[in-house]
């Protein structure tokens, strides 16, 4: 990391955290308190660490899969509903494969992760061959698969004797992903999502095919005149991303709800987008800042307890980092440009060596 991406890190984070404590002194409280309780609560025991890890996982899973696609110059909006799709998914597999809990929790991942990227596809198609915009096509596709769960929810898969948007029947314990002692998260839903932001981390830093995705985002037509097929390679691009997306979808549903729930993707999928945002597309940065995310998420439920403050509170200070974030960033490009300017020879001066 360059001298220049800490000090934006650092002026970003500074100063968000200094209008977010003018915010919190505007209204009544104690700056310094409010943020020794957000710390408190998100990681001030095992469990309250427990629960930030269990927003941190579908985060950190989301976030890897944009930036996959977004390397690739396509805004994957649509990983909301890639999520919920997964999430479909896995709960299916959860309720018709039968066997040890092993053999019913394999299949639900890779049913999880094989829908997922199958919707994601369908949005590539949609850009690919039929020109529709992946932000248009992938929000509508969003509104599809929060229907399609919905309908399972209140249809085929509702409760007994219930009519409810609430969700399934919690799944058998045979589909309960192990957890670690008494905490709340899995360990292996904890170990997936290290190895696939190790993979993506690998796939965009050390290969080829990485090199070629990022050739394709920066300019497809350049691209396409080197010979590379930048079709396929959005194509590739959206199922990777997809199969992330729809493996956060399983987490959610195996390790979290342990039902199919209609908001299965819990907003992870736009959030996500803040993260890579501010993780400059870097696989290395999003694990970090998407722990911070989830820290200020789960953080803020024991502001509303303990102070009385709006959980709401939680997205300003998100916003307020990412706003703090583009503006040190212009900053630091408005200062190489100037620097550059002067060091650049005047027309005089070039006219006057020649």
């Amino acid at each position: 990391m360059n001298s220049d991406t800490i000090r934006t890190a650092a002026l970003a984070i500074g100063g968000s955290l200094l209008l977010a404590g003018l915010l919190f002194a505007a209204n009544g409280e104690n700056p310094f308190e409010a943020f020794k309780l957000l710390f408190e609560g998100s990681v001030g025991s095992r469990a309250k660490l427990s629960n930030t890890l269990l927003v941190w996982v579908p985060l950190t899973l989301a976030a890897a899969s944009l930036v996959v696609t977004f390397s690739a110059g396509l805004w994957n909006i649509g990983v909301e509903g890639q999520i919920i799709v997964g999430a479909i998914g896995a709960t299916w597999a959860a309720r018709e494969v039968g066997g040890p809990s092993f053999v019913v929790i394999t299949a639900a991942i890779v049913v999880a992760i094989i829908a997922g990227s199958l919707w994601a596809l369908l949005a590539g198609v949609l850009k690919v061959y039929g020109g529709v915009n992946e932000i248009f096509g992938g929000l509508g596709l969003d509104f599809v698969a929060t229907g399609m769960a919905t309908y399972l929810i209140i249809g085929p898969w509702q409760r007994a004797g219930v009519a409810s948007t609430s969700g399934t029947d919690l799944l058998r314990d045979e589909a309960w992903l192990p957890k670690i002692g008494d905490e709340n998260i899995s360990w292996v839903s904890l170990a997936l999502t290290v190895a696939a932001v190790i993979g993506v981390f690998l796939l965009m830093r050390g290969t080829s095919f990485g090199l070629k995705l990022k050739a394709v985002g920066s300019n497809v037509h350049s691209a396409t005149r080197l010979g590379i097929p930048a079709n396929r390679y959005m194509l590739i691009a959206f199922g990777l991303g997809g199969a992330l997306a729809g493996l956060a979808g399983s987490a959610q549903v195996l390790g979290f709800h342990h039902k199919l729930v209609p908001a299965s993707s819990g907003g992870f999928g736009f959030l996500g987008i803040l993260v890579v945002l501010l993780a400059a597309y870097r696989a290395s940065l999003i694990a970090p800042i998407a722990f911070f995310f989830a820290a200020i998420t789960v953080g803020t439920t024991f502001l509303e307890l303990r102070l009385g403050l709006d959980s709401a509170v939680g997205g300003v200070l998100q916003g307020l980092l990412v706003l703090f974030v583009l503006l040190a960033g212009g900053w630091q490009r408005k200062r190489r440009t100037e620097a550059a300017s002067a060091l650049a020879p005047t027309p005089s001066a070039v006219a006057g060596e020649g």
